[in-house]
């Protein structure tokens, strides 16, 4: 069985994510130190919260998480989630994981937050060979800006801005979208996500 633990650092999306992603073969906690949450088969960063809050509910514990990713520990970043997986953010001060170098800005529209339905227009499909989505629901006002663009699997485009809207690194993955909230697609895609993480442990 695929042990399977979600951070909770106090604010996260967490009881419709667990409802996503749980299977009978597919053991889901949540975990509020991360150190244990490390423990797990695949590690989920959740989404919904401040940046801030986020980084500050790891106790200092960013070295030794981004070591374990970089490493190849599976792992799935949601919104924040994926956010967190960057060094820092206009959002608020804290450290992320610093495991795909840039950070994270606020989006430079007429209109934010970004709430709704949009495009997933994939650069790079075979990043994640099992799983493909064209439409996601959205709800974000910061962007992810890597300083090298090699870990983009997909872009989305708000009005005039144009940000990843996945990504990978090792066995780490990354979705600016709410895929739980994104309709059968979406299910269909977060667990196609964790079926290939979980080859990777």
């Amino acid at each position: 069985m695929t042990q399977i633990s979600i951070f909770d650092y106090g604010a996260g999306n967490i009881h419709s994510l667990r409802k996503a992603i749980a299977t009978g073969a597919r053991n889901v906690s949540v975990e509020s130190d991360i150190r244990l949450a490390l423990n797990a088969d695949i590690l989920v960063l959740p989404g919904v919260g401040a940046f801030g809050t986020a980084a500050s509910a790891m106790r200092g514990e960013q070295d030794r998480v981004r070591t374990a990713l970089a490493d190849g520990k599976p792992c799935l970043g949601v919104c924040l989630g994926m956010q967190l997986l960057f060094d820092d953010s206009e959002e608020a001060p804290g450290a992320g994981l610093g495991l795909i170098p840039g950070g994270v800005r606020r989006l430079r529209t007429a209109k934010v937050p970004h709430i709704g339905w949009n495009d997933v227009e994939w650069a790079d499909a075979g990043g994640l060979a099992g799983a493909n989505i064209s439409t996601a629901y959205f709800a974000n006002a910061y962007v992810c800006e890597p300083d090298d663009p090699s870990p983009i699997l997909a872009w989305t485009t708000h009005q005039t801005s144009r940000f990843p809207s996945v990504v990978r690194v090792a066995n780490t993955v990354g979705v600016q979208f709410h895929p739980e909230k994104s309709s059968a697609a979406g299910l269909a895609f977060v667990n196609n996500v964790i079926d290939e993480l979980a080859q990777c442990r």
